[in-house]
């Protein structure tokens, strides 16, 4: 009988990627998504390989986190990816995003203790929440690991509201984790992830897209990187250890901006990059995390494949 595991969020880009690789190697997957009725996010899920007999559909929102427990039974393990972006304080019983993500894990954690089922819960949260900034925010701290936490009552240059609120509610409601780098490499998406189009808006010239890579440096002090197959991977992992528990940074990579923009001109013929898209910080954070390493984790994708991924991906979907 096969291992069953829920996975909130699932529409979305880390989201589908996860549960086609949790169908491949057999599990049985309950696939969370805030409107069952869109097919075009709900049909992707259903044409994955082994969907037809391993995949089974439920319909949650985060900012109704009571739905979530129908989805939750039955499970031993679940994964919680889904995350509140966007807020109408008008109409929403939270005041804020992090108000409504952290009511969303603790209700997904009370579900799984109902459950009776449930072994192991996985928060997937964004690298934006373990920042290696000072907390009196005069610049950084030698090197990056899982020690750190971002300073969300500081500000930094160019942060918005919603990047801002963002921030905050991953930081928040951060319990037991994996802090995921920028995630690039292949999508199944129809439309091109964020991430992506960040990763790689020096060789396309995308100057909205440069300046979140930008602003990610700013906070983050380089950019960790990371291929979405071994994202998915490292959950995977965590669900088969069973003694497995703690906070756990996914990245294969710690660039600056300048060294990724340098990377595309030395790597890529044909690509020049503006100097206006070449920033150096002459930053020296180091990258400190061997947490999942030293469990077995083995990363299969280097800085060259996660990159060149990416670049292809966005190429395919149309851009420059």
């Amino acid at each position: 009988m096969s291992t069953t595991v829920c996975v909130t969020g699932a529409a979305g880009y880390l989201g589908s990627y996860l549960v086609k690789g949790l169908l491949q190697k057999g599990y049985t997957v309950h696939a969370t998504t805030r409107n069952k009725g869109d097919e075009k996010k709900v049909g992707l899920l259903k044409a994955l390989p082994k969907a037809e007999t391993g995949l089974k559909l439920f319909e949650a929102d985060i900012y109704k986190p009571d739905e979530f427990a129908a989805a939750v039974e039955g499970c031993e393990a679940v994964i919680h990816m889904a995350t509140p972006l966007e807020h109408d304080s008008q109409s929403s019983q939270f005041k804020n995003t992090s108000e409504a993500a952290i009511a969303g894990v603790k209700s997904i954690a009370e579900s799984c203790l109902r459950s009776g089922t449930v072994k192991k819960l996985i928060y997937t949260a964004s690298v934006m929440a373990a920042s290696p900034m000072k907390e009196d925010g005069t610049g950084f701290k030698d090197s990056m690991d899982e020690s750190c936490w971002t300073p969300f009552h500081l500000s930094f240059p160019s942060a918005s509201a919603s990047l801002t609120a963002y921030i905050s509610s991953k930081t928040l409601s951060e319990q037991e984790v994996l802090v995921c780098g920028l995630v690039g490499g292949d999508a199944l998406v129809s439309n091109l992830p964020v991430s992506i189009g960040v990763m790689v808006s020096q060789a396309t010239m995308n100057t909205e897209l440069y300046h979140m890579l930008r602003d990610l440096e700013e906070l983050m002090g380089k950019i960790p990187l990371v291929h979405v197959e071994d994202v998915c991977e490292a959950h995977i992992f965590c669900i088969d250890k069973p003694s497995i528990s703690g906070r756990f940074l996914v990245a294969n990579a710690y660039l600056s901006s300048a060294e990724i923009g340098h990377y595309w001109e030395r790597c890529n013929s044909g690509i020049a990059i503006a100097k206006e898209y070449v920033e150096a910080t002459g930053r020296k954070v180091e990258w400190g995390s061997t947490k999942l390493r030293d469990l077995g984790f083995e990363y299969k994708h280097d800085v060259s494949d996660i990159l060149n991924d990416s670049l292809k991906c966005a190429r395919e979907m149309g851009q420059p």
